[in-house]
C-alpha cells in the first residue's frame, strides 16, 4: 500500500517511483532491530530511567521550538530534519509519558486516592508536556495521550472527583484551542458539513469518503486509486485507509480491522498477565495508545471524527512514528515473555 499510494508522486517528484517504498522498508528494518533490542532486556530497569527518559524528551520538545533547530512545515514546528529522516520529539515524550506514569502509579499505590501525592504529580507532568505539543502546534496528539494517561489513572484507582473536576475545568480550554484557532474551528465545520467549503476545509474528508465509496465491496484493483493521483493530500499517511478502502474494498477495510482486532486482543492478554503492576500499566498504556490512535486515524478517514493528523500504526508511511511503534510492540512483547503469557 506505501508503494501503491505514493508511487506516482514519488516519479513526480523525485523521478523514482520506488523512492518512499525503499525508504518505508529501510525504517521497517531498522524498527525490527530497534523492537528486539526493546525485549533483550528486563522491563523493570525502565523503572530507574524513567524520569530522565522524560526529560530528555522534554528538553527536545523545547529543542524543537528554537528556530533554526526545529523544522517548520505547513506553518508546525515538530520535526527535526536530518538527511535521512525526520524526527517527531512528541513521539517520544508519548512513549517516555507513558513509562512515567506506568511507574509513578506503581510506586505511589498507597498514595494513588490521594490528590497531592497521587493525582497531583502525574497531572503536573502531563500538563507540562501538553503545552509543549500544543505550542508546536499539535492538538491531535495533545489529546491522545491526555486521554492515555488519564485513563491508566483512572483504572489505577484514582478518585472519579478528581477526574471529573479535571474534565471540567478541560472543557473550555480545550473550547478556546479548537474555536480561538482559525483552522481548528474550520476543521470542526468541515467535519459537521465538508459540502459548506468542498474546495477549502472540506475537501480532505469529501475525497477521502469519494475514496471509501468508490472501493465498493471488492475494490477497484491495487494500484488502480484515482484519488491518489493528487486529488487526495496525505494519501500515503493520514489518509492511507481510504486507499485501502478505493483499491481493496469494504473486504480489505475489514480485514484490516480484524488485524487491529487481533492486535489489540493479544495486547489485553499481555496486560492480563502482567507479572507485576509496572507491567500492568505499562502495557495498558502502549496498548490504549495503539487503540487510540487506530480508532482516531479510521475515524477521519470515514469522516467519524474531525481531522486530527495521526497516522495509522504499522500502515501509514513515516519513519519515526513506524520506528516508534515498533519499539513499543518490542516492550509489549519483553512483558509478555516475562509473565505468564499462553
Amino acid at each position: 500500500m506505501i508503494y501503491s499510494s505514493t508511487s506516482i508522486f514519488a516519479l513526480e517528484r523525485y523521478q523514482d517511483s520506488f523512492f518512499f517504498l525503499k525508504r518505508h522498508a529501510a525504517f521497517l528494518l531498522l524498527g525490527i532491530l530497534l523492537a528486539f533490542l526493546a525485549m533483550s532486556f528486563d522491563y523493570r530497569k525502565l523503572t530507574g530511567i524513567s524520569k530522565p527518559f522524560l526529560a530528555v524528551s522534554l528538553f527536545l520538545l523545547v529543542l524543537v521550538l528554537i528556530p533554526g533547530i526545529g523544522t517548520e512545515v505547513s506553518g508546525a514546528q515538530r520535526w527535526f530534519k536530518f538527511k535521512f529522516m525526520s524526527f517527531q520529539p512528541s513521539e517520544l515524550a508519548n512513549l517516555a509519558l507513558i513509562i512515567y506514569t506506568a511507574d509513578f502509579i506503581s510506586r505511589k499505590e498507597n498514595y494513588i486516592k490521594t490528590f497531592f501525592k497521587g493525582f497531583l504529580p502525574p497531572m503536573a507532568v502531563l500538563g507540562f508536556t501538553a503545552i509543549l505539543i500544543l505550542m508546536q502546534p499539535d492538538l491531535g496528539t495533545t489529546v491522545s495521550i491526555g486521554v492515555v494517561i488519564v485513563i491508566m489513572l483512572f483504572v489505577s484507582g484514582v478518585r472519579w472527583s478528581y477526574l471529573i473536576s479535571l474534565f471540567l475545568v478541560s472543557l473550555p480550554a480545550l473550547y478556546i484551542l479548537i474555536f480561538a484557532v482559525p483552522y481548528r474551528r474550520a476543521r470542526i465545520m468541515a467535519f459537521l458539513n465538508p459540502w459548506l467549503d468542498p474546495k477549502g476545509s472540506g475537501f480532505q474528508i469529501i475525497q477521502s469518503q469519494i475514496a471509501l465509496g468508490s472501493g465498493g465491496i471488492f475494490g477497484i484493483g491495487l494500484g488502480y486509486s484515482k484519488q491518489k493521483l493528487f486529488y487526495l493530500p496525505a494519501a500515503h499517511t493520514d489518509y492511507i485507509f481510504s486507499i485501502i478502502g478505493e483499491e481493496m474494498g469494504l473486504l480489505g477495510t475489514v480485514g484490516l480491522i480484524i488485524l487491529f482486532m487481533l492486535f489489540i486482543q493479544q495486547g489485553l492478554k499481555i496486560i492480563r498477565n502482567a507479572p507485576d503492576k509496572f507491567g500492568y500499566f505499562l502495557s495498558l498504556g502502549l496498548v490504549l495508545m495503539f487503540c487510540l490512535n487506530t480508532v482516531i486515524n479510521i475515524g477521519v478517514s470515514c469522516g467519524l471524527l474531525p481531522t486530527k493528523g495521526l497516522p495509522l500504526p504499522f500502515i501509514s508511511y513515516g519513519g519515526s512514528s513506524l520506528m516508534f511503534d515498533m519499539v513499543s510492540v518490542g516492550i509489549l512483547l519483553n512483558i509478555a515473555r516475562t509473565g505468564e503469557y499462553p
